[in-house]
């Protein structure tokens, strides 16, 4: 059992061809996929896909580099359509200063809209961060304060001293394909050294394959890679580090059913 917990299936490079790279993650032993939403115009296109296939869940919210476009998405409107069956996530959300393609004020109220909605629905929720660590922790703990909600900082990459900070305010950590890369010395530091239960997978497809696979479309199957090389890296079985993520993921996800 291997869960991939966030990936695009309805991007280019992946959608063309969704059923033939679905089939290429079930052989691989991947039983799920998260397929996250970054604006609003794909949310009936990823409820769908998840409607369609079993194997599939769907997330709600809108990329940090999509903030200025999406000015009216507000709690509400994450509300309305965070009650469909197939609907596990809030997000993906949250602060990107690498870009900087919005407003950083406008990211800021957007993460806290998403926010509002994962504490009021109990579903987790999913965070983006890059070049924002102490923005991004410093609004976590305010929030946190107002009332706890379940979250994740998804394609980890930031510093040990970040990962500290959400590790104590209860956050899950979900490890990407970069990981494998040659030059990620200091996340690997990192990975190696996450509690074992709060570790997740992912792909983050079609972006970051892995090796073997760099320089690829990345897809759902290639999970089952950076789970061998984290499985290596830590120190563990590879079929216990895919049952450890697989029920991680399902703790925080709790409306997905394995």
């Amino acid at each position: 059992m291997l869960v991939d917990s966030h990936c695009h299936l309805n991007y280019k490079g992946l959608s063309e061809r969704q059923a033939e790279v679905l089939e290429n993650a079930r052989s691989r032993g991947v039983t799920a996929m998260l397929n996250i939403s970054t604006r609003e115009s794909e949310w009936d296109d990823i409820v769908g896909t998840a409607e369609r296939e079993s194997d599939v869940w769907a997330s709600i919210g809108i990329h940090p580099h999509e903030a200025d476009a999406h000015p009216d998405i507000d709690t509400a409107k994450l509300l309305g359509r965070a009650d469909h069956p197939r609907v596990i996530g809030i997000g993906e959300t949250g602060l990107d200063y690498y870009y900087d393609h919005s407003d950083r004020m406008q990211q800021q109220t957007s993460f806290r809209a998403h926010i509002a909605a994962a504490r009021e629905t109990g579903l987790p929720l999913i965070v983006h961060t890059r070049d924002a660590e102490e923005d991004t922790a410093a609004i976590l703990a305010d929030e946190m304060g107002k009332g706890a909600f379940p979250a994740l900082i998804h394609c980890f990459t930031a510093s040990a001293d970040f990962a500290a900070k959400v590790l104590d305010m209860g956050l899950y950590v979900s490890i990407s394909g970069i990981v494998t890369f040659k030059n990620a010395r200091e996340l690997q530091d990192v990975a190696k050294d996450l509690p074992a239960d709060r570790v997740l997978v992912e792909t983050d497809a079609p972006f970051l394959a892995p090796v073997p696979h760099r320089g690829k479309t990345g897809e759902p199957a290639f999970v089952a890679d950076t789970a061998q090389f984290l499985a290596e890296l830590r120190g563990e079985e590879y079929a216990q580090l895919c049952e450890t993520t697989s029920s991680n993921f399902y703790t925080l996800f709790s409306k997905a059913a394995p």
